[in-house]
């Protein structure tokens, strides 16, 4: 018998919208979110997510994929329009390529079914946290990084050109994280590390992509980029921008 008992849910904590076509899974999902301190929303489509997100403002969606009607990947494609709420995809199917697919449309994370309730916590706690500002912030609110580009670190944004660009929980971890280290080659294993979570240290594809999605946003030249470099077989580099300050 679990040791573990409901209990009385603060009126602040972390809402997470569960999407499921399936009443058990939103269930199992449910009870042991619940157990954790989370308050659950359920939606049982797609279009009623859509609903929920825009009006119930929740922190987290998890989000199936094979549903009816509006399947996960396309409810997402429509989300991202309008959101950059955290989700995190949860699908029956391991290959990579539908893993791969969800990221680039732009899910934070997935869990492949059947998942257990250890695994589907570690995951939420990763997300939620990849969402919140880091403990320790630059010198400078904006950091100017050259005539073309800035970053704003309180509001999260790059300013490229004068253009205020909104950066994605994840995709602002991981830059704040190559300007921290700007000048240094940082592992592949230490930003997954350091930006998902120590339980992602293989999952390199993670890093692979949010380079990109950042390359998009702030180069002039994604194919060949002066900002994010690339150290074919360890890692990442930010350009050592303090260099011609000095």
């Amino acid at each position: 018998m679990s040791s573990k008992l409901p209990r009385a849910i603060p009126r602040d904590a972390k809402r997470i919208l569960v999407v499921d076509d399936e009443p058990r899974m939103i269930g199992f999902i449910r009870m042991n979110l619940e157990l954790e301190g989370y308050q659950v929303l359920e939606a049982h489509t797609g279009i009623r997510a859509l609903e929920m997100i825009r009006t119930q403002l929740p922190d987290l969606v998890l989000l199936d994929v094979m549903m009816p009607t509006l399947d996960g990947f396309e409810t997402l494609r429509m989300l991202r329009e309008f959101s950059s709420i955290p989700v995190i995809m949860l699908t029956a199917k391991g290959e990579e390529d539908d893993k791969v697919y969800g990221l680039e449309l732009g899910a934070d994370d997935y869990v492949t079914k059947p998942f257990g309730s250890r695994e589907l916590s570690s995951r939420v706690r990763a997300v939620l946290r990849r969402a919140e500002t880091p403990s320790t912030t630059p010198d400078q609110a904006i950091l100017k990084i050259d005539d073309r580009l800035s970053v704003d670190f309180n509001r999260r944004e790059v300013i490229v050109n004068g253009e205020h660009i909104k950066l994605r929980p994840t995709e602002y971890q991981l830059l704040y994280h190559l300007i921290e280290n700007a000048g240094w080659t940082v592992p592949h294993e230490q930003l997954l590390a350091k930006v998902w979570g120590y339980a992602y240290r293989d999952e390199t594809h993670y890093v692979r992509l949010y380079v990109n999605y950042l390359r998009e946003k702030i180069e002039e030249d994604p194919s060949n980029p002066k900002y994010i470099l690339t150290e074919r077989g360890v890692g990442y580099r930010f350009a050592d921008f303090r260099r011609g300050h000095e």
